[in-house]
């Protein structure tokens, strides 16, 4: 199993950045795909989920920014993030989840580092 995350980046306040997460491995299109956040010396944040009916939910904290998508032709998710802000600067991670194995089939990406700052 491998999930890979691209697009991290510097940018300034205001800019857009969409990230991916290519997934290999497992049976892409039945799992849960989520993306997690970490700031320096804050604990790992739920940022954004979708599932594999493609229902999604956000953090309060990102709503009407940020926009979870995935291609499942592709076995890649997106975190399309618009307006960003400083309080935005994390390594953002991957996450690909069983719906019912949760415990079992739980897999995660090595992170993303995106900057946001002038």
């Amino acid at each position: 199993v491998q999930l890979v995350e691209s697009g991290g980046g510097l940018v300034q306040p205001g800019d857009s950045l969409r990230l991916s997460c290519a997934a290999s491995g497992f049976t892409f299109g039945t799992y849960d795909m989520r993306w997690f956040r970490q700031a320096p010396g804050k604990e790992r944040e739920l940022v954004a989920v979708i599932t594999g009916g493609a229902t999604t939910t956000y953090a309060d904290s990102v709503k009407g920014r940020f926009s979870i998508s995935r291609d499942n032709g592709k076995n890649t998710v997106y975190l399309q993030m618009n307006s960003l802000k400083p309080e935005d600067t994390a390594v953002y991670y991957c996450n690909a989840r069983h719906p019912l194995l949760w415990r079992q089939l739980n897999y995660w990406g090595q992170g993303t580092q995106v900057t946001v700052s002038s």
